[in-house]
């Protein structure tokens, strides 16, 4: 009992004496009479009813299934328990628009104008129409270009085409990468191609090239801009851009070239691209053909105004809740999947298809954001049509274009590996988290000014104990994409706030980027699958030291044994192309490695080394180098890494 209980109870032990005789004698009760063992009893069964219980004794009976959590602890979290509930009176939060006459003018106009239901939802369909016409023709226009003559129309590559597929998987001498020389094609090129990078180190030489463009080579004259000269397993784009034929903000179209073995691939920088040096000879070389008339251009900024233009529009003249919503997603995803950051594709009846297969499940995610996660509650009512538009559909925006938006930020993809290896990706998500921590605290404190605070907390609880299970499995990693860190933020922005409102519209872009562009990856995946086409940490073949041959025409290399039943064979790199390939056991296996050179060539040489297992390589040895005056350099510890793959995980392919 509290204080309450107790000013109850003062009176009854306090009073007149005249005022009790007064009470008795009107009862009938003389006040020297004695009291019988009855009445006695039930007088102090009274007073032992009216006696406050101890606080302590209270606390006792709350938590008589926890009394082996210490005191302090318990009375903690009481009072956490008792802040969290909130204000006894919950307020709802409700967008006060600020200049309501500015904000409300596009309702008030379309409900002089448009009074009636039937009239709103024919001009809506006849908005959607003149939408969806305009998106179809600018994108046509970009889809048009103009025929190269001899070589007919430019087909489209992708930004991480290339002629040569690294490593081994071109065979041996590069045979299924042929012809190197005397062809050529007309290519043409996406925009933002100068921001496609390795995310894995490959070797080059003995260069380990990470996180930037691979373009190898460039002009052979540094006073000479003309002509340049790039290696085989080059980005064409990426040399296109590099060799000024391509323009990155537009994309564009051209001829390349193949040329044969070159050597001496020179390192420059151009147009915002630094090449990198390669200073021995490659089998397949391309060049980019002078004198090309070629019209063409990528057409996504174009596409970008025309669909900001239209939901901007859209947003301020809707005030349904659904209706703003389930529009502006769906014209996002379509805009995202199609213009702004389509997936890899070979044709555009291609590149709709797979969109269309990752529409469908997304708008049930769309309807379970709306109806379950708090959209509904935060845009119904909301008459600030402004406001709506720069907080909401701006920050949706920001949150789809985030190939843009968020390119500055040094975290390619959110996992232990790249966090490791990426300069700068550990101080930047450090950063991120400080921003994420005031962000959930001012969101703590609106949810207990609506006495929602408890709900959410235990649904947080239960996300935690599901990421807790999922980093415990065994064999399988974590990886947070977009979508999954939309599903897991979104129900904390169930509320009418302008905080909240930029806080949704970011989240929900971001599950439109994350579904359109790279579609429903597993939130669990294997290390194999997470480490892509990184080192897997196998064993590296042990040489015997390499004989060089008096007359320095040849070097040869010896190897100790298989170790184990998993290797089957041994690959040989020389200049990052596989020279040698030999299995154990075969019947006239070769036990060795012979190199020859001529004795004219004054350049350095680089050998690699590997285990088979069939036709696949697993990690090649760091480079050993037969320099240009004959002696040998030993290579370091530890594997480097050949073989290449896209940003989207796909394997790059010769064209």
């Amino acid at each position: 009992m509290g204080d309450r209980q107790r000013r109850d109870h003062v009176p009854q032990l306090i009073s007149d004496p005249e005022q009790q005789e007064e009470d008795d004698r009107s009862s009938g009760a003389h006040p020297d009479a004695p009291i019988d063992e009855a009445s006695r009893q039930d007088l102090e069964l009274e007073d032992d009813e009216n006696i406050p219980t101890p606080r302590f004794m209270q606390d006792e009976g709350t938590w008589k299934r926890w009394k082996w959590v210490p005191y302090p602890v318990r009375k903690f979290v009481t009072a956490v328990a008792k802040w969290a509930e909130g204000p006894l009176a919950a307020r709802d939060h409700k967008i006060e628009p600020l200049f309501p006459i500015v904000q409300e003018a596009p309702l008030v106009l379309l409900d002089r104008f448009v009074p009636k239901k039937t009239h709103r939802v024919w001009l809506f369909m006849a908005y959607v129409a003149c939408w969806l016409l305009t998106f179809v023709f600018v994108m046509r226009q970009g889809l048009i270009s103009s025929e190269i003559e001899g070589y007919g129309l430019p087909s489209d590559i992708s930004c991480g085409t290339t002629y040569w597929i690294p490593g081994n998987q071109c065979g041996l001498d590069g045979s299924d990468c042929r012809p190197f020389t005397n062809s050529g094609f007309a290519f043409k090129c996406p925009a933002n191609c100068a921001s496609y990078q390795v995310l894995n180190p490959r070797a080059v030489g003995t260069q380990e090239v990470i996180y930037q463009p691979l373009i190898v080579g460039g002009p052979p004259d540094p006073n000479n801009e003309l002509h340049p000269i790039y290696r085989g397993d080059s980005f064409i784009c990426g040399s296109a851009i590099h060799a000024g034929l391509v323009n990155n903000a537009r994309g564009g179209c051209g001829v390349v070239n193949l040329i044969g073995r070159q050597a001496n691939y020179t390192s420059t920088t151009r147009n915002g691209i630094t090449s990198i040096g390669f200073n021995s000879y490659f089998p397949l070389s391309f060049t980019f053909q002078d004198g090309i008339s070629c019209d063409s251009k990528d057409v996504r900024w174009s596409l970008l105004g025309v669909t900001v233009a239209y939901t901007v529009v859209l947003s301020l003249f809707t005030d349904s809740a659904a209706l703003f919503f389930f529009s502006m997603f769906v014209g996002l995803f379509w805009h995202v999947g199609m213009a702004s950051d389509p997936p890899s594709h070979y044709s555009t009846a291609g590149l709709f298809s797979k969109i269309l297969g990752r529409f469908l499940p997304a708008m049930f995610c769309a309807w379970v954001f709306y109806d379950k996660m708090g959209v509904r509650r935060t845009l119904k009512g909301l008459t600030a049509q402004f406001e709506k538009t720069i907080l909401w559909l701006g920050g949706c925006w920001v949150g789809a274009l985030t190939n843009y938006t968020f390119d500055f930020i040094p975290i390619q993809r959110l996992s232990a590996h790249d966090l490791q290896q990426q300069p700068g990706a550990k101080a930047a998500l450090a950063v991120i988290i400080i921003v994420l921590f005031f962000v959930v605290v001012s969101q703590i404190w609106f949810f207990r000014q609506e006495r929602r605070l408890i709900k959410y907390l235990k649904l947080y609880f239960f996300f935690i104990i599901g990421i807790i299970i999922c980093l415990v499995l065994p064999d399988l990693s974590l990886r947070i994409h977009h979508y999954i860190l939309a599903l897991l933020l979104l129900p904390g922005t169930s509320m009418q706030t302008r905080p909240s409102l930029l806080y949704q519209g970011l989240l929900v872009g971001l599950f439109i980027n994350g579904i359109a562009r790279w579609g429903f990856d597993p939130f669990l995946q294997t290390s194999t699958a997470l480490q892509g086409d990184a080192q897997i940490n196998s064993p590296l073949p042990s040489l015997i030291g390499p004989v060089i041959s008096s007359d320095n025409s040849s070097i040869t290399f010896r190897w100790s044994d298989s170790p184990g039943l998993a290797y089957d064979g041994i690959s040989a790199l020389v200049n990052d192309v596989e020279r040698f390939r030999s299995y154990f056991g075969d019947e006239g296996a070769e036990d060795s490695f012979v190199w020859p050179r001529s004795t004219t060539s004054g350049l350095d040489e680089y050998f690699r080394f590997a285990y088979l297992g069939g036709s696949v390589a697993y990690d090649y040895t760091k480079a050993g180098i037969w320099n240009s005056d004959n002696e040998w350099v030993q290579m370091a510890a530890g594997p480097s890494r050949i073989k290449s793959r896209s940003l989207d995980g796909e394997e790059m392919v010769a064209t």
